[in-house]
């Protein structure tokens, strides 16, 4: 069995060298099927986006607090919440919302205008001359599939898991929970840097673009608002559906991985790991599509931890008796040490 599973990880890794190779080879293509000549760069939008720049910006900036905000009132009003959302819950989700937009940006920037800078100091704005459509593609595929294995890795890893945890012991779906994680899962987000390293390079347009559309996908597919159930409903509707649901993160696709057991045939926190594009899922074999919807969320072992032991484990420790929270890595010793059984998903894959 781990031999299959070696072997199968060294296919998907193969396939992702190719995937991320496929949009540099296509700049290359263009660039030399041009004659060496430069027709456009993405300094400059194409003239058919240039109108929608402004609105990319100001939702970048905070149209998208704003989005959420309102779509968890939409959500609250209709009574999602009503029965899950207790004041422990409320803490861990206020706290992952909130300390995030005001710890991050100081380490972007630090990375951003200190780091890179040092580490190469000769390469600022090296890749203008590629054009808005190849940088924006370059961005899209690179930052998506970077966090389709950030993803997939902490949910199979088991040391990786205690970090993503967080993000699964939601008992329930909403904008409430689309940010709750731990802190650290969220500060090593691997594709954040290599987005800003790309920015840097001078692939900033195509990253805000990135950026604003990613961000809907994804908060869309956490949302309790189920807006892909009339493409399932309506057989007009069906041919959309079958290519939407492949493409990006719906809504079922996504509650489905946060779905509290697998062995229903719906949920499947085994798999469903892309972000923006669920086509990776398709691709390696990690996805299942049912258009159906999980009747619960979260983790069997849940514990309500206390909102420091999940926004910040392994720094601290949880108090709960049996949580996998309670034991860590260079944790301050809140407790007396309990050993527990470690909580891990098992890394099955299973075929869409």
């Amino acid at each position: 069995m781990a031999i299959v599973q070696r072997e199968k990880l060294t296919r998907d890794l193969l396939i992702s060298l190719f995937i991320y190779s496929l949009p540099v080879v296509a700049i290359f293509l263009y660039f030399k099927l041009s004659n060496n000549l430069v027709s456009e760069s993405h300094i400059s939008l194409p003239a058919f986006l240039e109108f929608s720049k402004p609105a990319f910006e100001h939702i970048r900036t905070w149209g998208l607090t704003v989005f959420m905000l309102v779509l968890g009132v939409i959500e609250f009003t209709a009574g999602l919440y009503d029965d899950e959302w207790t004041g422990q819950e409320r803490k861990v989700d206020i706290i992952c919302f909130l300390a995030p937009k005001l710890l991050l940006p100081p380490v972007i920037a630090f990375f951003s205008l200190t780091a890179l800078p040092y580490l190469i100091p000769n390469l600022a704005n090296s890749l203008s001359w590629v054009p808005f459509w190849g940088g924006f593609f370059l961005i899209a595929i690179a930052d998506d599939l970077t966090q389709y294995w950030y993803h997939r890795l902490h949910h199979q890893v088991p040391f990786l898991w205690r970090f993503h945890r967080t993000h699964h012991s939601a008992p329930y779906m909403g904008m409430a929970m689309a940010s709750r994680q731990n802190f650290i899962y969220t500060v090593f987000f691997s594709q954040i840097y290599l987005t800003a390293t790309l920015t840097y390079l001078g692939l900033g347009l195509p990253a805000l673009f990135v950026l604003v559309i990613k961000s809907f996908i994804t908060l869309g597919a956490h949302s309790s608002i189920a807006w892909d159930k009339p493409f399932y409903k309506y057989r007009v509707l069906h041919p959309i559906a079958w290519v939407l649901e492949r493409l990006i993160s719906t809504p079922a696709t996504h509650h489905a991985h946060h779905a509290d057991t697998s062995g229903d045939g719906v949920g499947h926190f085994k798999g469903n790991f892309g972000n923006m594009f669920f086509i990776w899922d398709v691709i390696f074999g990690t996805g299942l599509i049912t258009r159906k919807f999980p009747e619960s969320y979260g983790t069997k072992s849940y514990k309500q931890e206390e909102w420091y032991a999940q926004f910040l484990w392994p720094i601290f420790k949880s108090k709960k008796e049996g949580s996998p929270l309670a034991d860590g890595v260079l944790s301050l010793p809140l407790k007396a040490k309990t050993v527990v059984a470690e909580e891990t998903p098992t890394p099955v894959l299973e075929q869409v």
